[in-house]
Formats: C-alpha cells, structure tokens, sequence
C-alpha cells in the first residue's frame, strides 16, 4: 500500500525554482520526486544531514567523571565527592569513576 501524501505550497525564488525545473527536465524525474529525494537525503528526525555526515554528534552512553561534569554543568572535583558518597550512580573501574548517561540524566529528574 503506497503511503498518502500530503500537499506541500511553497514559493520559491526564481533561481531556485529554475533549477527544480531544469533537474526535472534533464533527470526526468517529476519535481515531486525530486523534493521528496532532497528531503529524504538531507533532512532526518533530528536534524540537517549535509551528505552523509550529520551535523549533530553522538552522545557516548558510558562517560568518564570529566564528560558527567560538564554534563551536569558542575566542577569536576564537586561530581567526584558526590560520586564517593554515594550520592550519583556511578561505578569505579580500574581507579576510575564511568557514570551512564541516562542513570544521570534520570537521577537529575528524579531530584
């Protein structure tokens, strides 16, 4: 079953729209396509995609006491202590504090 679609008006600048005509008169594709083909390949849920790189960097899910810190917004010092009371869920590995992002983020909303 092919998906509905859904009107789309737009105004366009003269040069832009000149070259979706002339894209459409030289590949021969209708300017439908070619719109739903430039949405698909630069636009994703969670933002602008230039080629194939996406301008938005993925978060680690395991981070060192520095990476908590700064996402916390506290010195780092400050989110050790807290680590060595107890009081942020975090484990000690080798001599070194990790913290899982969402155990952080749901500890902060949980406050």
């Amino acid at each position: 079953m092919q998906e509905p679609l859904t009107p789309l008006f737009v105004r366009l600048h003269s040069d832009s729209a000149g070259r979706l005509d002339q894209a459409a008169a030289t590949t021969g594709r209708s300017k439908r396509r070619l719109v739903e083909d430039a949405v698909r390949a630069h636009i994703d849920g969670d933002g602008l995609v230039v080629g194939r790189v996406a301008l938005r960097e993925e978060a680690p899910e395991v981070l060192t006491s520095g990476e908590a810190a700064a996402l916390l917004r506290v010195g780092e010092p400050e989110l050790l202590e807290a680590a060595e009371r107890g009081e942020l869920p975090g484990r000690r590995i080798g001599g070194e504090w990790r913290f899982s992002r969402d155990a952080l983020v749901a500890w902060l909303g949980a406050a």
